[in-house]
């Protein structure tokens, strides 16, 4: 397949709005609640085996774009302040991202209730709220618990995810992945907000997770990227009420 390469004046225009969209992005899911002092969101860089990334020791509050990394899938940094470092997990995002060439973006966070279905037996995620259709594949379980601080289990971490859109890292945290940055925080609040909901109905008897028919009805009428921009124009909307996200920002 060929891929256009976008020209230098192209490539820094984009950059500089992938900058700004990841900082935007981890700003909201920090005020959402799903990223705290640790997590990271990555944006691909259109052509370069290279991706964005914030640096070990940036506030997930205060995030600004110029903050952010240019890292290759090794994890080295291309490009950023010489004094700064990628997170532990730069390996993580790498290794996905150089084995999903149809992923853009890549979340990775702690949300502490929905990792509480990786830690008893029998009682697994599942679609059961309609916008969880998105993991109708699956939502396998990494059963490493550690820090994916090296290649070797970035590696791991992508085979266990394979095709699927999301998994999640036994008693650590979930990976969510995505066609662009605004999806991925779409698809990030999603994932909780399912996670969330099945945990309450467990409370309260037998979950009816989504039948394969239940499924099939919403796919006819639901159109992915309407429902993206809708969504994140209210989160980005709100950031700017509050104040976290800057008017220039270009988030578009």
């Amino acid at each position: 397949m060929n891929v256009a390469v976008p020209s230098p004046a192209n490539r820094e225009a984009i950059e500089a709005k992938l900058r700004q969209q990841v900082a935007a992005c981890t700003l909201i899911l920090n005020d959402e609640g799903l990223m705290g002092y640790s997590g990271h969101v990555s944006a691909r860089l259109p052509g370069e085996d290279a991706y964005l990334i914030q640096p070990i020791d940036t506030s997930r509050a205060g995030l600004k774009p110029d903050d952010l990394l240019v890292c290759d899938y090794d994890g080295r940094v291309l490009r950023g302040n010489g004094k700064s470092k990628p997170p532990a997990e730069v390996f993580l995002h790498g290794e996905i991202l150089r084995a999903r060439p149809d992923v853009n973006s890549v979340a990775h966070f702690h949300h502490d209730l929905t990792n509480v279905f990786t830690l008893v037996e029998g009682v697994d995620l599942r679609p059961i709220k309609n916008h969880a259709i998105r993991w109708r594949s699956g939502i396998p379980v990494h059963e490493d618990p550690s820090h994916v601080s090296d290649s070797g289990l970035g590696r791991a971490v992508a085979e266990t995810l394979g095709s699927h859109h999301a998994l999640q890292i036994r008693a650590h945290g979930q990976v969510i992945v995505a066609e662009s940055v605004e999806a991925v925080l779409i698809d990030s609040v999603h994932f909780v907000e399912n996670a969330v909901a099945m945990y309450h109905a467990a409370a309260l008897g037998k979950v009816r997770a989504l039948s394969e028919a239940d499924m099939d009805a919403f796919a006819v009428a639901f159109k992915r990227q309407r429902h993206i921009d809708k969504l994140w124009e209210y989160y980005v909307g709100r950031g700017r009420t509050k104040g976290f996200i800057a008017d220039a920002w270009d988030v578009g």
